[in-house]
């Protein structure tokens, strides 16, 4: 899962940062608003969490305006301020929640899988392609041939996710860098390699007639095996 951290306070953006991914989050880290808002319109992320109070551009404003262009992922503001008209305003302006500074880190990431969970109430919570499935909800992978399913890591779920999502279309091995790893990642492009020889053992394990391509200098996809 990937989230957009917009926080001018260094420190506790780097705190955040590394606690967040040691919860394989993927995460992606700015420091004013100017910054957030125009990661926001180019990149693809599952969540946001934006500080209020930040240069160039408030918290609350990039909100705005990132809804205004039909950004409806979910997000978290955070503040030091605790006036009940500075929530509303926040909720107002379409937060998915606010959360006043100090907070616990426990209390964030709860929150942060409340707000991403009902995003996903709004989706299909299981993805079905050929013979199997995968469901969003307990990362496990199924198929029709076998009887027990099997769990996906993290990585593992997030790129056969992305492959499920858009069946038959090429994804390259820098969209899947970017959405899963992120961009300050120092992983090896080889990585991608990797793990789609993880899936496919899956799918094969699973007797899924479903196939990851790989089309070369282009990237991956998901067809049908002809029979």
């Amino acid at each position: 899962m990937r989230l957009l951290l917009a926080e001018d306070e260094e420190e506790l953006s780097k705190a955040l940062v590394t606690v967040l991914k040691h919860h394989n989050y993927s995460v992606d880290a700015v420091y004013n608003g100017q910054d957030a808002l125009e990661y926001l319109e180019t990149e693809l992320y599952d969540g946001a969490i934006l500080d209020i109070m930040m240069p160039k551009m408030d918290g609350i404003t990039v909100l705005k305006k990132a809804r205004e262009q039909g950004i409806s992922l979910p997000v978290i503001l955070l503040t030091a301020k605790s006036e009940i008209d500075d929530r509303v305003t926040g909720l107002d302006a379409g937060a998915d929640d606010y959360l006043t500074k100090p907070f616990s880190m426990k209390e964030l990431l709860a929150r942060i899988r409340a707000m991403t969970r009902r995003q996903g109430e709004t989706t299909d919570n299981q993805l079905s392609y050929g013979n199997i499935t995968l469901d969003r909800s307990t990362y496990l992978l199924s198929s029709d041939q076998v009887a027990e399913p099997v769990r996906l890591a993290n990585k593992e779920f997030q790129m056969l996710e992305m492959l499920l999502v858009n069946p038959g279309q090429i994804i390259s091995q820098d969209q899947f860098m970017d959405k899963i790893w992120g961009y300050d990642s120092e992983a090896e492009q080889n990585v991608v390699w990797v793990y789609i020889s993880y899936l496919r053992k899956k799918l094969a394990n699973l007797k899924a007639n479903v196939n990851i391509k790989a089309s070369r200098g282009l990237g991956y996809s998901v067809e049908i095996a002809s029979k």
